[in-house]
């Protein structure tokens, strides 16, 4: 069997390591498809043009897969846990590697490469992590890390003749010098900064909304919207049943317009004020109190007297209030994240 023949599937997330990890394998002679899953809880500016770029530069077809459905199972009930947020590290990467597993089956190719680094991640990367994954996946030894080939076990390529241990780097920690080093050495410049792929899910705040819409609707409740409208306005837990969404800025107001359907839409009249939305089983005195708490981030006096519209299905209805005071305690106390 010749390395030329032999093809393997190298996971790209736009940043260096795996670039690297990628780069390394090709170099050794090996075929390389790259693929990129977007879950839906990714950030960053223009990151798949950043994955396109690096498999344009590393001459090797990529293909870009949205799972972002299917991931939500993982978010809702990870078999090994969150980390410092709601990020389910571990069960993550055993999806990703159970995807790649798939596509490594469809394309014929051989294994699996990813850009891990031994002892980088606290949570995901040390040893016994590395074995589990390997395991659960059901790559075992087809899961290849060339970035610390040299610290693991040996691997389907090596044990196959294809390649020499000393083929594999020993890269290990938190450093980033070395791969600093090989980037510049082949010519590797387009990569973001590593920060993971589910930041959104690490983000104090979006972690703290979404303990709360599991606590309140429960993880199996929650639709792929449900989730992104986490990211968007200011939350305010008014009930065990019912939550308040504010819009911060015309561009969220316009944001939240697209996620008014199923909930009750909240607009002032007369001033400029925020898209508001009222989602779950709300009672007339919450609707009211939602009504203060939209018009006091409107352009109103503290006493001024402020129409609203609240619109839900087919039914529309006027809310007059007055703006709830900024020092009002609740506020702070109904405020989520």
């Amino acid at each position: 069997m010749e390395r030329a023949h032999v093809k393997a599937i190298a996971l790209l997330s736009g940043g260096l390591d795996s670039a690297l990890a990628t780069a390394l394998t090709r170099r050794l002679g090996f075929g390389v498809v790259g693929v990129n899953f977007s879950t839906g809880f990714c950030t960053g500016q223009g990151r798949c043009d950043t994955v396109l770029a690096t498999g344009q530069t590393l001459g090797i077809p990529v293909r870009l897969l949205d799972v972002a459905e299917e991931y939500l199972s993982v978010v809702r009930h990870p078999k090994f846990g969150y980390g410092s947020g709601m990020n389910p590290c571990l069960d993550c990467r055993i999806f990703m590697l159970r995807k790649a597993r798939e596509l490594m089956e469809e394309e014929g190719a051989e294994f699996v490469v990813t850009g891990e680094v031994l002892g980088q991640r606290p949570m995901s990367q040390h040893y016994r992590a590395l074995k589990l994954v390997a395991e659960e996946s059901g790559l075992g030894d087809r899961l290849v890390r060339p970035l610390s080939g040299r610290l693991l076990p040996p691997t389907w390529p090596e044990k196959q003749g294809l390649v020499r241990r000393e083929d594999w780097l020993d890269i290990q920690g938190r450093s980033r010098r070395r791969q600093l080093a090989l980037a510049r050495e082949w010519g590797i410049e387009a990569f973001g900064q590593p920060a993971g792929g589910c930041c959104i899910l690490l983000e104090k705040t979006y972690a703290a909304r979404l303990r709360d819409a599991f606590a309140h609707r429960g993880p199996d409740a929650m639709t792929l919207e449900d989730f992104a409208l986490l990211r968007h306005g200011r939350h305010l837990r008014l009930s065990p049943k019912a939550k308040l969404i504010v819009g911060r800025d015309e561009t969220e107001n316009a944001v939240l317009a697209g996620f008014a359907k199923g909930r009750i839409r909240l607009e002032p009249l007369d001033v400029p004020g925020p898209t508001a939305l009222v989602e779950g089983e709300v009672t007339e005195e919450e609707l009211v109190l939602a009504a203060r708490i939209a018009a006091r981030y409107a352009d109103a006096g503290p006493d001024q007297e402020v129409r609203l519209r609240a619109s839900w299905a087919e039914e529309t209805k006027e809310l007059k209030v007055r703006p709830l005071p900024p020092d009002d305690p609740r506020l702070r106390a109904l405020r989520v994240g």
